[in-house]
């Protein structure tokens, strides 16, 4: 495995935007390979294994929370360790190896288990990738390296579901999950091969010793944000099922997520320079109204209107949310806590996200669709207004240091 940062350009501090570009190919061809499964894996959940919507929502829950916490793990540890890279490629490789198990899976219970066994995988990489991406580059456009990245990543979640529309009726369900290592293995050479690791000074420290430095001030408003945000989340498994709901045969559902994915792609990259431009504060509200507006759809209307609406504004949320929200984290972090600062916002964020989406999928089970999303519609209006006091702070703090400046020019 390569260790050094050597080798893109000459520049040992900064490997720039190749290793982003190698990053991205590594996320296409992972993305490809674990978005062959999702677009089909929650009716698989719910027709296939007999699991309750609440049980699809534990699910997703608690492989975002396994993925959340050793996101924090591995951005401690890729800190004391002064190396990204071989975390980032232990964590590829668990996802990878860990995804065909699907096809043996005959229970909810034994689906939950190979579910936190990948989104396990995913947690060790992505706090160390996350890291070495915004190390890769100048902070001034770590927004634009985000989205180019993210589109990347989005375009293999297009070509995933795309592929698994085709295969479906020629293989089935089992057998696609087999398939779909296929890809995974293809990303791993990618990235034994041609990503550079950037080194920092190893950190001899405690797990999240670090944390009192930035967990304070606008950093802990941003986690309040996200933790009430998540307090309502659901992701796409329940737009998935909704869909099948509205017509869609189970089929064809890989084509819906397909859709949702196509709209996140669009946005991505834009989203990064328009956040680099006026700001991340601003767009991250953004997408949680874009959320809250997805929410209002999917609680009061039903048709194809509905399909449609859920398809693009959940896209359009995700793609900036996505982007914009990990940009933020070095703002609020040194290079030499920038794993520390991403383990502590994917905690904050798994945490929330347990607990909203094993919640609204309760109560749509026995409340109903339409209290179970006019809540998630609330926290996201919500955590839009707190996102839109860190937005205003932030203005606010550029002003103080503009003025001084343009005061002394002035004087002179």
């Amino acid at each position: 495995m390569e260790k050094t940062n050597q080798g893109f350009h000459g520049d040992p501090e900064k490997p720039g935007f190749r290793n982003v570009y190698a990053m991205g190919l590594v996320s296409f061809f992972t993305d490809v390979s674990t978005e062959m499964i999702m677009g089909y894996l929650p009716v698989f959940i719910v027709r296939d294994l007999g699991g309750t919507r609440m049980i699809l929502g534990l699910i997703e829950g608690a492989g975002e929370l396994a993925n959340n916490f050793f996101r924090m793990v591995s951005g401690f540890l890729s800190d004391r360790l002064g190396k990204r890279k071989p975390l980032v490629f232990t964590g590829y490789a668990f996802s990878t190896l860990s995804k065909p198990l699907f096809a043996v899976s005959t229970t909810p219970a034994e689906a939950f288990s190979v579910r936190v066994m990948d989104r396990t995988g995913k947690g060790i990489r992505t706090s160390p990738r996350d890291a070495l991406l915004s190390q890769s580059v100048d902070e001034k456009v770590t927004g634009r390296a985000f989205g180019l990245h993210r589109t990347l990543d989005q375009l293999g979640a297009i070509l995933g579901p795309l592929l698994a529309a085709v295969l479906l009726p020629l293989i089935g369900s089992r057998l696609l999950f087999i398939v779909s290592f296929i890809p995974g293995v293809i990303a791993l050479l990618i990235l034994w091969l041609f990503v550079v690791d950037v080194e920092t000074p190893p950190r001899k420290s405690q797990l999240l010793k670090g944390a009192s430095q930035i967990v304070k001030g606008d950093f802990l408003i941003l986690l309040a944000a996200l933790a009430v945000f998540g307090a309502g989340y659901y992701d796409f498994s329940f737009i998935l099922v909704r869909s099948t709901e509205l017509g869609i045969t189970p089929e064809l559902v890989p084509l819906v997520y397909m859709a949702i994915n196509l709209f996140h792609t669009l946005v991505g990259y834009p989203a990064g320079v328009l956040s680099d431009r006026i700001g991340r504060e601003p767009l991250l509200a953004t997408s949680f109204l874009l959320f809250s507006s997805t929410s209002l759809f999917f609680a009061y209307l039903s048709g194809l209107s509905a399909t449609v609406l859920l398809i693009v504004f959940y896209g359009l949320y995700f793609g900036i949310y996505e982007t914009v929200s990990k940009a933020l984290v070095p703002k609020y972090a040194p290079p030499e806590l920038r794993g520390t600062a991403y383990g502590v916002f994917y905690i904050t964020v798994g945490l929330a996200n347990l607990a909203g989406m094993s919640l609204v999928g309760f109560i749509w089970d026995n409340a109903g669709r339409t209290q179970a999303f006019t809540y998630s519609a609330l926290t996201g209006i919500i955590a839009t207004i707190s996102a839109s006091l860190l937005a205003a702070r932030s203005r606010g703090k550029l002003r103080e240091k503009v003025n001084p400046t343009l005061q002394a020019e002035k004087d002179k």
